[in-house]
């Protein structure tokens, strides 16, 4: 059997079984993600994308989800880096960016985004909540659209977080992980100000936890909510018996990086999103 890379609009039902079980292994051996979750997501349900396969002697022994199609992003499993599938993605698409998740070190190309995973031990302080606002759980088949948009105002120019369409939140609530205690949201005068969405990683061995999502709606910045948020899920979290949590920010954000440094976060790893431009 050839050894090159070869792309598919979808998998066949062997062909997801065999991806879901080199993603598998791969997590087992690096002790963390093979791969980004929304990417993982699309091979569990099956759905379309560019999937690129590399088999030797007829065994899958590479795999690479690529998604978008304004600017193509890429991730091999286990977040290394191959020339060879670079080549062959680059013959399609002029210019795609691709995710490096390991030590592997890239001579060329340029780094445009810096992505670090924090992680702190729990418990933290707590920070109580404004007299006169409400925390409470979010609730399904009715905080949607309002959840949207303070999420989407607190995230207007991000490149992921601030388009979230309501199909993107309803697959995460259908997901065996969700749980709406760990989704909290805190109202102020009638208004959703802030929300903090918190995720248990059930099936890793040392069950973590992770600030999903966290985010303070334009309006009402400036009044330390972020701090408030970020503790009130740290707690929720060690409810649950978790014992360290994790989240992820852009480097470049140092308002943020500043206030989970604040608060025990210390980065444990980083990401790298690199663009490489086809040869003219």
């Amino acid at each position: 059997m050839s050894n090159s890379w070869t792309s598919a609009a979808s998998l066949t039902a062997e062909q997801r079984l065999d991806v879901l079980n080199l993603l598998n292994r791969t997590e087992a051996v690096l002790g963390r993600e093979a791969i980004d979750e929304g990417s993982r997501r699309i091979v569990v349900h099956g759905w379309k994308a560019e999937h690129w396969l590399r088999h030797l002697e007829g065994n899958l022994e590479g795999y690479a989800l690529l998604a978008g199609s304004e600017h193509p992003t890429i991730e091999m499993c286990g977040g290394r880096f191959d020339q060879d599938l670079l080549n062959a993605v680059l013959e399609v698409h002029p210019q795609v960016d691709w995710w490096k998740r390991d030590s592997h070190l890239i001579e060329h190309g340029t780094v445009i985004r810096t992505l670090q995973m924090m992680r702190t031990p729990l418990p933290v302080d707590v920070v109580d909540v404004p007299a006169g606002a409400t925390l409470r759980a979010f609730e399904p088949r009715r905080d949607e659209d309002t959840w949207l948009q303070q999420n989407n105002a607190a995230f207007a120019h991000h490149p992921e977080q601030g388009a979230w369409l309501l199909c993107d939140l309803e697959e995460r609530i259908d997901e065996p992980w969700f749980d709406p205690s760990g989704f909290l949201l805190l109202e102020i005068d009638g208004r959703l100000a802030a929300s903090c969405w918190t995720k248990v990683h059930e099936l890793h061995p040392d069950r973590f936890g992770e600030i999903y999502v966290i985010s303070v709606h334009p309006d009402f910045q400036g009044r330390d909510l972020g701090r408030i948020m970020v503790t009130q899920g740290l707690a929720s979290l060690r409810k649950k018996g978790v014992s360290s949590a994790v989240l992820f920010v852009d480097q470049s954000n140092t308002i943020a990086s500043k206030l989970y440094e604040s608060l025990g976060f210390v980065v444990e790893r980083e990401d790298n999103l690199v663009r490489f431009t086809a040869a003219t």
